[in-house]
């Protein structure tokens, strides 16, 4: 199980690990372009087959094809273990070194074509693996082109000057005209429009943004055209750390790609030190010829290469960051994605996470005789007082109910005594039912009932005498049900941590099917519970909004932050899902269960291949060009396996 954690997010700390050592490199030795070499030499290598077979000219161009085409491979292995050696004061080849190794050694025996061929076969599929690395990054190094660098400063006189971004400063004010990318993060002093915020939340559907809105760097406006106050520092923007978050991603492997890449050098030693033993027991073993003997070295350099095992980890963990990328769930690298097929328990604040954060009307009555017309009127005047007010519950209320009738009323918000009006002769009043003392016993009953769904009722009365209530609670996200259905049926214990009373967080953890539900907690204690989580089931999965669940996102081991793109969620967390959106992160879980059975699958084909070969060679039973087309094939084998996880998840 892989329990690696680094909260900090330094991630060219994490394992010691450097990406660039064998799979990110420059190609640019001497200033030459190593793709027109390789077709340079692929042209040789044809061409010698149409010179008479043996000749001089011919093992020229043979060798002349190799060098022009194994140019950087040449130059990778040799200079680059020389540096890594020098640099960790001990010797640290590369793969390269073992396939210029056995393409020089067929060329001394005199197999020109085959070490032509080796190093052709090996360039191309190296050029190849970069492709496919390059193709699994796509989805998150584009956001990179998408940075503003320009905005429209608008000066103390009022004139507009084009101004490079990096000089804004909070309190600047830009205007935005329509089809702009947005220059920062800011918030709308005027004017109207509809901004697309795909780069920010993955949403394709544009947002409708007006006067006091927040709107963010990077994002592209509509049709509209509006001025906007600057509130962030340009390096302090939501997309700025969606940046910084793609780059600890593209560095940060997973720690089974990690111990590959730290493996490969102690191999190709292990591989450097047997061949010399191989060849030199050949003769008394098998009774080879001393030439027999070192060919089968060659075949033996060649097939024993961990070219396919290199390449087992490292595309298909890109690949797996980059589907989900596409989909607006950003993880800060492949540990984290690889280590979340490994959780045991999942832990969800409720409010905004399992719910949708803000309540809604779910029950209403009133004691009107089953008079349609009086139910009506109560609603109307229901409607006029709430209209007045600016609470949350107001909103539900308003959202709930529609009047037939426009009253006109004047409504006084009275301390111990809530929402009161006076209409047509009657007072009429709005509150919570601790200030009521006339309630009939079907109110009574009915309040009751709603109490122990955790719901909360305010009461309608006319009068002073109660005739209504409505009954509103925060419900549940309507993928969440889904969502934990799903996340049991693979054995994962599922939990609820809310601060609302025990009875709210059990009446939606019911709807939903949670497991555990856990009330009346502080902020500060939600961390306490993941530990005992931890201890209970073993590897933990935390969901929050990332601003009162930060200490417990920290200590997960895997923080997942809901937010549509706020700035304190992808700082503290290990993933951050774009929208507000529990099937993405059912949709991460399936991606990391893929990726682990991708790689291993790799692993265990790309170590069969070599033990069949190396099986194979002993027996004499293979050649150097047999041993370079089935080597090579199985690391383009492994490679395409891994892009697989480019495509949706259908399970």
């Amino acid at each position: 199980m892989e329990t690696a954690k680094t909260h900090e997010h330094d991630c060219s700390k994490e394992e010691g690990h450097d990406h660039g050592h064998s799979h990110n490199h420059s190609h640019s030795h001497g200033g030459k372009s190593p793709v027109v070499l390789f077709f340079t030499g692929l042209a040789f290598f044809i061409v010698a087959f149409f010179i008479n077979e043996g000749s001089l000219f011919q093992q020229i161009l043979f060798v002349s094809a190799m060098l022009l085409s194994g140019y950087h491979i040449i130059l990778e292995g040799i200079v680059d273990t020389i540096n890594e050696s020098k640099q960790q004061r001990k010797f640290v080849p590369n793969v390269h070194i073992l396939m210029t190794l056995a393409a020089f050694g067929a060329t001394i025996i005199g197999n020109y074509e085959e070490g032509a061929l080796l190093i052709i076969i090996f360039a191309a599929a190296h050029f190849l693996e970069e492709y496919a690395e390059g193709r699994s990054k796509r989805e998150i190094t584009n956001l990179l082109k998408m940075n503003p660098t320009e905005a429209r400063l608008i000066q103390a006189d009022g004139s507009l000057k084009t101004v490079d971004v990096s000089v804004l400063n909070v309190g600047d004010k830009l205007q935005v005209l329509n089809g702009d990318q947005i220059a920062t993060d800011g918030i709308i002093l005027s004017g109207r429009t509809s901004i697309d915020e795909s780069s920010i939340n993955g949403e394709s559907i544009p947002r409708e943004k007006t006067v006091g809105d927040e709107v963010f760097g990077s994002t592209i406006n509509g049709s509209g055209t509006f001025t906007m106050e600057v509130t962030k520092d340009s390096s302090d923007t939501v997309f700025a750390k969606i940046l910084q978050l793609v780059n600890q991603s593209q560095s940060n492997l997973s720690k089974t790609a990690t111990k590959i890449q730290k493996l490969e050098p102690y191999y190709v030693t292990i591989v450097l030190v047997l061949v010399p033993i191989f060849i030199a027991v050949g003769p008394m073993l098998f009774n080879w010829s001393w030439n027999e003997s070192f060919y089968r070295g060659m075949v033996f350099l060649i097939s024993a290469s961990p070219c396919a095992l290199a390449a087992s980890a490292v595309p298909a963990t890109l690949s797996g960051i980059s589907n989900l990328a596409k989909r607006g769930v950003l993880f800060k690298g492949g540990s984290y994605l690889a280590n979340l097929a490994t959780i045991k328990s999942v832990a969800f604040d409720k409010t905004g996470t399992l719910t949708k954060g803000k309540p809604s009307v779910t029950d209403f009555y009133f004691l009107t005789d089953s008079a349609p017309e009086k139910e009506q009127a109560y609603i109307d005047l229901i409607v006029a007082m709430e209209k007045t007010a600016n609470h949350p519950l107001a909103n539900a209320i308003l959202t709930k109910f529609h009047a037939k009738t426009v009253l006109d009323v004047t409504v006084e918000n009275e301390i111990g005594k809530g929402l009161v009006t006076e209409y047509q002769g009657n007072t009429y009043q709005i509150g919570k039912p601790e200030i009521f003392s006339l309630v009939s016993t079907q109110i009574n009953a009915h309040n009751e009932q709603y109490a122990k769904e955790g719901k909360t009722v305010v009461y309608f009365a006319e009068n002073n005498e109660v005739v209504g209530l409505i009954a509103m609670m925060d419900v549940p996200n309507e993928n969440a049900k889904s969502v934990i259905s799903y996340l049991k049926s693979q054995g994962i214990h599922t939990t609820m941590i809310t601060g609302d009373a025990e009875l709210t967080g059990q009446a939606v953890g019911y709807q939903i099917g949670i497991d555990e539900v856990v009330g009346n907690v502080l902020p500060e204690n939600k961390a306490a519970i993941i530990k005992n989580q931890q201890a209970r089931f073993g590897s933990v999965a935390m969901l929050g909004d990332g601003v009162n669940d930060a200490p417990a996102l920290v200590t997960a081991d895997i923080g997942v932050a809901m937010g549509e793109g706020t700035d304190i969620a992808i700082d503290v967390a290990d993933a951050v899902l774009m929208q507000n959106d529990l099937t993405k992160f059912s949709y991460a879980y399936k991606v990391s269960k893929r990726l682990d059975r991708v790689v291993w699958q790799n692993i265990f084909f790309s170590m069969f291949i070599v033990v069949l070969l190396i099986t194979l060679n002993i027996l004499g039973k293979m050649d150097i060009t047999i041993g370079v087309i089935a080597h090579e094939g199985s690391t383009l084998l492994v490679i395409l396996n891994g892009l697989r996880l480019l495509l949706p998840s259908k399970e």
